[in-house]
């Protein structure tokens, strides 16, 4: 069976190239440059922005939008809490919509039952590396005149009836993180085919720096040496990428369909050995999708067995460690205590984070059990999923 090495020869290459400049500042984006250009061309983008990590992403693309005080942005509940944590970096209002139970995804219905007068943008993940049904968000989007940000984190070459996710919303976010199809350890992007929002990503991004631009990231060494020079025109974070990160990052790009394709065929060594089986049930994934599988996503549908009972029998007869969901945002402590560095005082007081909100999430997070698709060697994907089939036929 198929085997690849996660990182390569091309990363070190990179690497070394970077390093043989010296960090010399006039060699600063040199790499990051050729970075956005390879992933503009890999998903038929017109822009792209580096960013240090896929959270600072989500932060930039709110301020892009024009997400400030006061306004609402609505989120999915079930996923990793830096979705929410992006919202509240932007003095915004978070507001939590259900999921389909099959799907794991935001649902276009449960969105529009949260829109109010407030509601600003809606930030769509695609979970476990589905994506959520975009011709439904889009319309209701449409509909109620409100930015459309993609949460890709997982997502990675995935697509949507044909389409690439991450072409489809106003702005799009992933993630370098080390457990992502592509990593260079940490890091992330923005792309658009918004020049304008490129402009402000890549401003925002950037310290508010006035020479910055949609393709251009970093100021000249002959601005700088001018005491007249006005640097700054906006308030701005500096969310920038290491040139180092980049050089991995870049190579990783340009592997990007091998680093996806593994993922795909250990999810499919775990979609055949289970097939037909009464215990657990994988997350539906439609005829005109194609699940990018960041993990191969299942719901625990016997209630007669425990998530922990099934998680310790597969550790038990040879499996590897079974990734649970992430507790509900609001149910997680910073959000019960309130815990939020003063941004509590900025929540929107009409806005409901009672358990109750979202009962088809709630019922749905104790029951999932996502197994792991990073195996780079499919031998070893192949004994995991011989290991589960044994412990189905232990609950049977």
């Amino acid at each position: 069976m198929k085997s690849i090495n996660r990182v390569g020869e091309k990363e070190i290459e990179y690497v070394k190239e970077v390093l043989s400049w010296g960090f010399r500042a006039s060699a600063g984006y040199r790499m990051t440059k050729r970075l956005e250009e390879a992933f503009c061309e890999k998903f038929g983008s017109k822009y792209a922005v580096t960013f240090c990590n896929g959270t600072a992403t989500l932060h930039i693309a709110l301020e892009a939008v024009g997400v400030g005080l006061g306004d609402e942005v609505i989120v999915p509940p079930l996923t990793m809490s830096a979705t929410t944590f992006g919202v509240l970096h932007a003095n915004a209002t978070p507001v939590f919509a259900d999921v389909d139970p099959d799907t794991f995804q935001i649902t276009a219905e449960a969105i529009e039952k949260c829109i109010t007068p407030r509601t600003k943008a809606i930030i769509v993940v695609s979970l476990y590396g589905l994506a959520p049904d975009f011709d439904k968000i889009m319309a209701v989007a449409k509909k109620h005149n409100l930015a459309v940000i993609e949460d890709d984190a997982q997502c990675f070459l995935g697509k949507y009836k044909g389409r690439t996710v991450g072409t489809i919303g106003d702005i799009a976010s992933f993630s370098f993180q080390a457990s992502k199809h592509m990593t260079s350890s940490e890091g992330g992007m923005l792309i658009t085919d918004n020049e304008e929002l490129a402009k402000k990503i890549r401003c925002y991004s950037c310290l508010g720096y006035a020479g910055v631009g949609t393709n251009k990231g970093k100021i000249s060494k002959t601005d700088i040496q001018d005491p007249e020079y006005n640097r700054h025109v906006s308030m701005g974070w500096n969310y920038r990428l290491s040139e180092v990160a980049s050089a991995v990052a870049l190579a990783q790009t340009e592997r990007l369909e091998e680093l996806v394709e593994i993922r795909q065929q250990s999810a499919k060594i775990f979609d055949d050995a289970i097939k037909g089986n009464t215990i657990i049930a994988p997350q539906k994934t439609g005829e005109d999708y194609v699940n990018a599988y960041w993990a191969y996503a299942t719901k625990l549908i016997d209630d007669s067995i425990t998530w922990k009972q099934f998680r310790d029998k597969y550790l038990e007869l040879g499996g590897d460690g079974i990734y649970s969901a992430w507790k509900l945002t609001y149910q997680e402590p910073f959000f019960k205590n309130m815990a939020m560095l003063h941004r509590e005082g900025l929540l929107n007081k009409t806005v409901s984070y009672e358990d109750g909100i979202c009962p088809v999430a709630e019922a749905l997070q104790p029951k999932i059990l996502a197994f792991k698709s990073n195996y780079y060697d499919l031998n070893v994907a192949a004994a995991k999923a011989e290991a589960l089939v044994k412990t189905i036929n232990y609950f049977k």
